[in-house]
């Protein structure tokens, strides 16, 4: 799977979205199944991930990697284990993902959290909940309240808001309060023809 262009050096933190080409999970066990192909996947490719929040027809993540080229070797991965389940539990050979994925480096302290949470945002903005911590597919739940979630792997500049987890986690959970109204749910649209690059900064 092609990417749009961006530098994917070692140690880089990326924000990728990966879209498909029409809605891809249709149940809870589909989500499960994926985040533990995106696990795995992440694992094998040493890639550490920060954030993330499935929607109806793309994938926010949030990660850095240990090698050059993490996403390069971490989406197409993701696409062949995902489209094996999708096989494997309907009998799906169409083609899901759109090509290229998007990956947009992440550098300071506030563009990393302002990307967290943007990206957890996201099931607000889509009109699904109305808060973040009430949806299940995202890493909020992890950052923000100290969830379980073996996915999430704290940034260095999230792990620098507080030293205690309880502080950290109360600090990053603020940001969102003091956000709060710019959280405002959206009506559902036609989809309209934008090129992949336009359509991955949703």
């Amino acid at each position: 799977m092609a990417r749009l262009a961006c530098p994917e050096e070692a140690h880089a933190t990326l924000h990728v979205v990966q879209r498909a080409r029409r809605a891809y999970f249709s149940c809870a066990r589909d989500r499960a199944a994926y985040l533990d192909t995106l696990r795995e996947c992440a694992a094998d490719a040493e890639c550490a991930l920060h954030a993330y929040a499935l929607m109806g027809n793309h994938v926010h993540l949030l990660l850095t990697s240990e090698r050059a080229r993490g996403p390069s070797r971490l989406v197409p991965d993701i696409v062949a284990r995902y489209a094996r389940y999708l096989l494997d539990e309907y009998g799906h050979e169409d083609a899901l993902w759109e090509e290229p994925y998007d990956a947009t480096p992440v550098h300071a302290l506030r563009q990393l959290l302002a990307c967290m949470r943007y990206i957890e945002e996201n099931p607000v903005r889509a009109g699904l909940v109305r808060h973040p911590g009430a949806y299940r597919w995202s890493s909020y739940r992890a950052n923000a309240l100290g969830e379980e979630d073996a996915l999430v792997t704290p940034h260095p500049h999230y792990c620098s808001l507080a030293r205690s987890p309880e502080l950290r986690r109360a600090a990053y959970a603020a940001l969102f309060a003091r956000a709060g109204e710019a959280i405002t749910p959206v009506s559902p649209r036609p989809s309209l023809s934008l090129s992949p690059r336009a359509r991955s900064r949703s």
